[in-house]
């Protein structure tokens, strides 16, 4: 009777303690249009701002593109966890290997036990200590291992070509973030050089004013100028911040890291006259090189693979299975010693016709990641083709854009040099230094967008190294600034 009265509560304190788990029921909202209520959540401790090295801190202010794609795939969280997939699936590899391997076990056991005397019996107490060594080895499977160890082959293909696509598409990201923050600073510096002529065109219109040679329409006009190219210059300042934190991210870095990059490193004179591959040739090229395009074919034999594995069941497996074994009875001088070996043959006779339908699965499955290659192959070649064009409308771009800011620069002298003689209207003046502003901004977007162009089609071919670069065109990465 005591020993219920311990037994019993105990027992419902564990069924209590089982039921909650220790737990608040998370529950539901009280009504639709209400939220739902969290539970309370422990105080997490606030992050830990990142901290740069200080070698990098002094590296940021004159870093070269290939610089900042460095900082970028050592610090991107893609790249390394597409990495540590790529290491696992080595090491999975590695694991279906051992199957051509005996397997061998030891087991130790140690019993006491104590009988109750019934019957005539008189109750005994013993302790029996155990020890045995267990081998087992698959002699024949009719290819299932090595259907096994060809799937993870595959699997480590994919992988690995993964890894590198990853890599592709960080460099990517990071040069159009950087041609993007370029861009925006090379378009502010030119239009401070728009907001000083405007300066001067109020100034100049003061005076003419004051001397009688101009209407006060004139001082109205220089001064909505001027304050039209300080709005613009404001909204540059602040884009050029944005640009620069888009850039930081992309380097892994918090936003507001200063990363800066000096233009005269920028060369002047862009490849655009090399000679380009035929498109043909380049989408011949991509569908070799594309790594995503690649894993997707690991896939696929990794699927046709997997039909071997699954029709290997259909047929005999031959095992070896053995062991030795020495029991001791209450001391080391009283044992016993057993083994045992022998050859196992199993013969699947009938699975419910599961087999049949597994097979049927593994087929459409492999044909699926088939016509997965088929639909990445199309979006490869629509891809280059798209870069292509583009990359040709960009170098286009870039001879009308030089044209166009020729024929504005003389167009300005010209204006300014009739304002000044007084044949000239302020109107003129200014309509020709707007078109000036103007061409000066296409210019600037003209380049940067060939650049942008030229990775993306470098991407698209699949031939973006680490650096940046490709063997599309010659070196773009920002020079050296020539010694003086």
């Amino acid at each position: 009777m005591k020993k219920h009265t311990i037994i019993v509560p105990a027992l419902l304190v564990l069924i209590s303690a089982g039921g909650s788990s220790g737990a608040e029921v998370p529950g539901t909202p009280t009504a639709p249009n209400t939220f739902w209520t969290p539970p309370p959540r422990p105080s997490a401790s606030p992050a830990t701002p990142m901290t740069i090295p200080p070698d990098l801190e002094k590296r940021l202010q004159s870093m070269v593109l290939a610089d900042v794609i460095d900082v970028a795939l050592s610090n991107n969280p893609a790249t390394r966890a597409a990495w540590e997939n790529a290491k696992a699936a080595s090491e999975h590899l590695e694991s279906e290997k051992g199957a051509f391997w005996p397997q061998a076990s030891a087991d130790v056991n140690a019993i006491k036990y104590k009988t109750t005397a019934s019957q005539g019996r008189i109750a005994t107490k013993q302790t029996v200590y155990t020890g045995t060594l267990n081998l087992s080895y698959l002699l024949l499977d009719f290819g299932g291992r090595s259907a096994r160890i060809e799937m993870a082959r595959q699997a480590l293909y994919t992988a690995d070509w993964t890894h590198n696509a990853v890599i592709q598409e960080v460099v990517l990201q990071v040069e159009l973030a950087f041609f993007q923050y370029v861009a925006t600073k090379a378009t502010l510096i030119a239009e401070q050089s728009t907001l000083a002529e405007a300066a001067a065109n109020l100034d100049s219109a003061n005076r003419r004013h004051e001397a009688g040679v101009a209407t006060i329409a004139d001082v109205l006009l220089a001064k909505t100028a001027l304050s039209q190219a300080q709005l613009l210059i404001d909204s540059l300042q602040g884009a050029l911040q944005t640009t620069r934190g888009s850039l930081a991210v992309s380097m892994g870095l918090p936003a507001y890291v200063p990363v800066d990059f000096d233009l005269e490193r920028i060369p002047k004179e862009l490849p655009t006259n090399q000679a380009m591959d035929t498109v043909e040739n380049l989408i011949q090229r991509a569908l070799i090189e594309r790594p995503d395009l690649a894993a997707l074919q690991a896939q696929a034999q990794a699927a046709t693979s997997h039909i071997r594995e699954v029709k290997s069941s259909r047929w005999p497996t031959l095992n070896f299975n053995g062991n030795v074994g020495r029991t001791y009875f209450g001391g080391i001088d009283n044992h016993g010693d057993s083994y045992s070996a022998g050859l196992y043959v199993h013969v699947p006779l009938f699975t419910g016709f599961s087999q049949v339908h597994d097979e049927r699965e593994a087929e459409a499955q492999a044909q699926a990641a088939t016509e997965q290659v088929g639909v990445m192959e199309r979006q490869v070649i629509s891809q280059v083709f798209s870069s292509y064009y583009l990359l040709k409308t960009a170098t286009q771009k870039i001879t009308t854009s030089d044209d166009l800011l020729a024929s504005a620069t003389q167009s300005e002298a010209v204006a300014g040099d009739r304002y000044k003689v007084g044949v000239g209207t302020i109107i003129e003046l200014l309509t020709a230094q707007t078109a000036l502003a103007e061409a000066r901004a296409q210019q600037i977007q003209a380049r940067w967008e060939w650049y942008s162009t030229l990775a993306q089609l470098a991407h698209d071919t699949g031939v973006l190294d680490l650096h940046g670069e490709s063997s599309l065109a010659p070196q773009t990465e920002p020079a050296e600034k020539e010694s003086k």
